[in-house]
């Protein structure tokens, strides 16, 4: 079975391929074009975001030996059903779940479950074909990944220029919001399985660091989503991160309670609800 490469926090828990279909997917303006905001991403901020998820990079065996000390074994309940991929008939949903499933597709794939990566590479790749993405993305990146998953450098730039690449395809269609909202759903679910990965979360340091550590991954979501608010799918999920974003603003430096732990894990819960049903 391939093995995905794995960034940090979250997506470090979850295994790789979160990162592959979010970061190759980020909104991009052509070079000198604006939104109505006059606000774009440049190539060196791009390269600065995908560089802060990239390092450092924990190994499979770092990852999974994490996982056995926390003891949470591999709950396929907690994924999105395959099946499900049926009922995603707009754009924006499938663009979200397509976030989902490559989530879905780390978590089984980071404990080896071979017919469940099979499973979502197969959903993933259905939808990739549904939205018309698939023309944008080399057939074998995640190979390169997997190449350069111990040189951070390589992998940097590798996923940087498959981000452009991409958008180049994008933008010809003015569909860049589309990616905006694969990121968005890859986040919330991954949020959503760490979260109830196990019944004692709040109990494990490891665990907490992880959910805590996403204050700055969700700046950065939401940050990056401002650029395409303009359009009302990627508006309406910004409402919806919306309380999970304030929940995360009064954590202070390098501490949670378990209050906002428990406030963190049902919102999640009801942003990721909304997003697979």
């Amino acid at each position: 079975m391939r093995k995905l490469f794995q960034p940090k926090s979250l997506v470090a828990l979850l295994g790789a391929g979160l990162m592959l279909f979010s970061a190759c997917n980020l909104n991009r303006k052509s070079s000198g074009e604006q939104n109505a905001g006059g606000e774009k991403l440049e190539k060196a901020r791009v390269e600065e975001e995908v560089r802060e998820f990239v390092y450092p990079l924990p190994t499979t065996f770092e990852v999974t030996e994490m996982l056995n000390r926390v003891g949470a074994a591999y709950i396929l309940t907690l994924s999105n059903p395959v099946s499900n991929v049926e009922r995603y008939l707009t754009e924006k949903s499938k663009a979200l779940n397509l976030g989902v499933y490559s989530a879905d597709l780390s978590y089984a794939s980071t404990y080896n479950q071979k017919q469940a990566t099979i499973d979502y590479m197969d959903v993933s790749k259905k939808l990739i074909d549904a939205l018309n993405v698939s023309a944008a993305i080399s057939p074998d990146i995640l190979d390169q990944i997997e190449a350069r998953q111990d040189n951070k450098d390589e992998l940097v730039d590798l996923i940087t220029n498959t981000f452009f690449d991409t958008y180049e395809f994008l933008n010809q269609a003015d569909r860049g919001a589309v990616s905006m909202l694969v990121l968005a759903g890859s986040w919330v679910e991954a949020l959503y399985i760490v979260t109830h990965i196990t019944e004692d979360t709040f109990k494990n340091k490891e665990m907490v660091a992880i959910v805590m550590n996403q204050k700055a991954s969700l700046n950065t979501l939401m940050g990056l989503m401002e650029v395409a608010k303009d359009n009302a799918a990627v508006a309406e999920v910004m409402i919806d991160l919306t309380p999970l974003y304030e929940i995360y603003i009064s954590i202070e430096e390098g501490s949670i309670t378990e209050k906002q732990m428990q406030e963190i894990t049902e919102k999640v819960y009801e942003v990721r609800t909304k997003i697979v049903e």
